[in-house]
């Protein structure tokens, strides 16, 4: 579950207002923060350093704040939705984020797609 502090980290520099922050690499925060910056919460998402001290760099994107999430699955209680079952998060505002069988998702790509997996987190 490290991307919970991912996020948490993110939220709490966004608000803030710092232009970016620095946060330990896994190969999830990656995909996770990949995926965030497809749908425009962060410009750019880089690596940087070498092993075992890597991190990630988050560069926000100051049209579009993290306003707030929510995480479904918890390492007590996880969460599983098929494709179907996925709905728009905030009327369309937000996502919802995934893991598939094929990689971290957001609700709008695993119903593309038709796969469901573990709903990790809403993001608006």
């Amino acid at each position: 579950m490290a991307y919970i502090d991912l996020l948490i980290k993110t939220k709490n520099a966004e608000h803030a207002g710092k232009k970016s922050v620095k946060v330990r690499y896994s190969n999830m925060d990656f995909e996770v923060a990949k995926t965030l910056a497809r749908y425009g919460f962060f410009k750019k998402v880089d690596v940087k350093g070498r092993n075992p001290k890597r991190s990630i760099e988050l560069v926000f994107n100051n049209e579009r704040l993290i306003q707030g999430l929510r995480f479904l699955s918890k390492p007590s209680l996880k969460r599983y939705s098929g494709y179907e079952n996925l709905r728009p998060v905030k009327g369309g505002y937000g996502i919802s984020v995934l893991s598939t069988s094929s990689g971290i998702k957001s609700n709008i790509e695993a119903r593309k797609e038709k796969v469901g997996g573990q709903v990790l987190f809403e993001i608006w």
